[in-house]
């Protein structure tokens, strides 16, 4: 079969949640299947930071580069339904698109579609007016109407595509992400530990946050938690507690101006650090060096972060909502992610706990790899085809 896979996601080099689902599924995917044809549709107007180098190691895989203007591309996809991207990369039996964006299929190609989340649709006030807009224009339930089969990366996500959209349950498959193995406890011994602490200005014992700086986030709460922690400590004379200080380490994402704000006005404020960035070689150390993971988001498809914490043998505070039970079950502590109050008596428990700590490391993690996405991927395809030779 001819598979025709849309890379416009890696256009601008970045890691984030649905750039390092693409790179890891493919780069999976080429490794155990080197019968099908596979031809990745990618267009960028501008000089691009994506790296396609790698793709040379497979000779099934070819990738057809355009150069138009995206608002022009995206509006006759929108608006005319016009070009056909399965005809733009000489035809294909299937076309897969690993996220919502604009693009028109002919009819006679079968379309799969990875849906991450319908975080839009249950929280819309946490994204901007643009990214609204942008979302209304897309219209995401008529592309998952149009798709013939998808891919939902948990049940929480296939849920939502049931009662939001009225998908039909048999059109859905579930196939979770995976993980890089790189995500692990690391020996105290390891020089790099002191190198990544010194890079980023880390203190000596910290808790920690990874992730988007945005309101879906639910950072304020974390920053509210910490101030009550800080509070508990300093009337109750806990020294222990009071070492502590609170990293929050991502990019400034829509209205993170009130999350500084909130940062601004705690007593503690010189206990909150925030770092801009953090290089994708540096999470797994950064984890290794952190005392507690916190991660409250209000909605998540999948959580990467508090898998990679757990992962790495740090104890996990995470919400008790959407997908984040899936993914950390009994190994983290769940809490309700809109009451503060429960998220400082998690972070006072494990704080003044050795025992809770020993504990919650000890738990085994459930396996997640991005081989077993690949081949839940590729038992997908096959259903459409026969393989080619």
């Amino acid at each position: 079969m001819r598979i025709g896979i849309d890379v416009r996601c890696l256009a601008k080099g970045r890691r984030t949640g649905v750039e390092e689902y693409t790179l890891n599924l493919l780069k999976n995917l080429f490794k155990i299947d080197s019968k099908n044809k596979y031809i990745l549709f990618f267009n960028s107007y501008k000089a691009s930071q994506a790296c396609f180098g790698w793709i040379k190691d497979y000779p099934n895989v070819k990738i057809k580069v355009f150069r138009l203007p995206n608002k022009l591309l995206n509006f006759c996809f929108w608006y005319l339904g016009w070009p056909k991207i399965d005809k733009m990369i000489g035809g294909c039996d299937i076309f897969f698109m690993p996220n919502i964006i604009f693009g028109s299929a002919s009819r006679k190609t079968k379309l799969i579609v990875t849906i991450h989340d319908l975080s839009f649709e249950r929280y819309p006030e946490t994204f901007s007016w643009k990214k609204r807009l942008w979302h209304i224009f897309i219209n995401p339930k008529k592309i998952c109407q149009r798709a013939d089969k998808i891919m939902a990366i948990s049940e929480s996500t296939k849920n939502d595509l049931i009662s939001i959209y009225g998908i039909h349950p048999e059109k859905i498959t579930v196939i979770f992400n995976g993980l890089p193995e790189k995500f692990k406890p690391i020996s105290h011994n390891d020089g790099n530990l002191i190198k990544i602490k010194e890079k980023y200005n880390l203190p000596y014992k910290f808790i920690l946050y990874l992730g988007t700086i945005e309101p879906r986030k639910n950072i304020v709460g974390i920053i509210r938690a910490f101030n009550m922690s800080q509070k508990y400590a300093k009337k109750n004379n806990r020294e222990d507690i009071l070492k502590f200080k609170l990293v929050l380490a991502g990019y400034s994402g829509w209205l993170s101006k009130k999350i500084f704000q909130e940062a601004e006005k705690s007593e503690f404020k010189e206990k909150i650090i925030f770092i801009d960035s953090i290089s994708d070689d540096d999470k797994e150390y950064l984890y290794n060096l952190a005392s507690v993971f916190v991660y409250p988001s209000l909605f998540e498809g999948f959580g990467f972060p508090p898998l990679e914490a757990l992962k790495c043998g740090i104890p996990t505070i995470t919400s008790n909502n959407s997908s984040l039970p899936e993914v950390a079950g009994e190994n983290a502590i769940l809490i309700d992610p809109t009451k503060p109050t429960e998220i400082y008596e998690a972070l006072k428990e494990i704080l003044s706990s050795k025992e809770l700590q020993e504990k919650l490391k000890s738990k085994p993690v459930p396996e997640f790899s991005w081989r077993k996405t690949a081949e839940g991927f590729l038992k997908l395809i096959v259903k459409f085809g026969k393989t080619k030779d």
